[in-house]
């Protein structure tokens, strides 16, 4: 459902955007991870797990885009493919609902040993280390599994799901706590949607390139530059912040033991006000983390790469290396 909701509303913006063109959502299909609800999602380890089967008709020309949540999507796409748009981001931050019994508290008045939900290695590792007197436990399935499985049960007092999701569904009012970047900070990517094309399809990437939204475009090139020079995953515990604030790109980054007793964090920023510069032929489609964006400036995209690269290579400089390979052997022997 949430899925069709995030589809659903690029395909209003682009009908509002060209008018004489029509736009069919031709195929609703089933992913590698939303069939696989048994198994954490850090356990499957399939890289593109919510994208294979959809590339896969973007490829045949099945259909010619594919709407995704960012997070979702590998630092490194597959040859022939790029982000063509990345939209408007919508609160990345993380929400806890609560079981209808809990309602009207936080998580620090919560009883000690109360269960909390999460399928998210990264929410676990943070939260684990703040609340040490409550315990973390798997929940998968879609939105409306998960919500199901907390209110008709007694098996957990919350859930942790992002605030992106629940408001696109219309469920902001179950939201009972949002988590500032001091409590948890978000998932690469979280909050904003992409647009994926075939990398070649010119009049595709033309069109698309309009939702472009270019300060979610840079904060989100500088969170993926951090995950890829990292070599993280839904497997590690990796976790960010990005802010854009008169011309200067800040991102704080960090890496968590399974447990959050060990971590690292810091932040970086860089300028990224530069004026846009007509450029013709081939520099256009310079991609930066897998996304190509033709209508923001050139230079404020590579600054905003090298500020997440730069800013991983502090953290590896500082041992990160060691706190997520630690991290991954724990997790597949879990």
């Amino acid at each position: 459902q949430l899925a069709r909701i995030q589809t659903d509303s690029v395909v209003e913006m682009l009908r509002e955007l060209y008018p004489d063109l029509s736009f069919e959502i031709a195929v609703a299909m089933s992913t590698t991870g939303d069939k696989i609800l048994d198994t954490a999602l850090s356990k499957i380890g399939e890289k593109s797990l919510f994208t294979k089967e959809l590339e896969n008709a973007l490829e045949r020309h099945e259909v010619d885009l594919v709407v995704h949540s960012l997070k979702d999507l590998p630092t490194s796409l597959p040859p022939g493919f790029t982000i063509g748009a990345v939209c408007k981001r919508e609160n990345p931050l993380d929400a806890v609902v609560f079981h209808p019994k809990n309602c009207g508290k936080t998580l620090s008045l919560l009883p000690e040993k109360s269960v909390i939900g999460t399928s998210s290695l990264r929410r676990a590792a943070q939260l684990k280390k703040k609340f040490p007197q409550l315990e973390f436990r798997d929940i998968r399935g879609n939105l409306n599994t998960r919500l199901k499985k907390l209110d008709e049960k007694e098996d957990f007092s919350a859930i942790i799901l992002a605030a992106a999701g629940l408001k696109r569904m219309g469920w902001e009012n179950r939201i009972g706590q949002l988590l500032s970047p001091e409590d948890c900070l978000y998932a690469v990517g979280q909050g904003a949607l992409a647009v994926e094309v075939r990398a070649k399809d010119q009049e595709i990437l033309n069109m698309v390139s309009a939702l472009h939204d270019a300060d979610t475009v840079l904060c989100c090139i500088a969170e993926r530059a951090f995950m890829k020079r990292l070599e993280g995953g839904c497997s590690v515990p990796v976790a960010v912040n990005a802010v854009l604030k008169d011309g200067q790109l800040y991102l704080t980054g960090a890496v968590y033991s399974l447990d959050g007793s060990d971590s690292l964090k810091e932040t970086m920023q860089t300028n990224v006000h530069y004026p846009q510069r007509n450029e013709d032929g081939p520099n256009d489609d310079v991609q930066h983390v897998g996304i190509t964006a033709r209508n923001v400036p050139g230079q404020a995209q590579e600054a905003a790469e090298n500020l997440g690269v730069e800013l991983a290579s502090l953290l590896l400089s500082k041992g990160a290396k060691h706190i997520l390979s630690v991290a991954r052997q724990l997790n597949d022997t879990r």
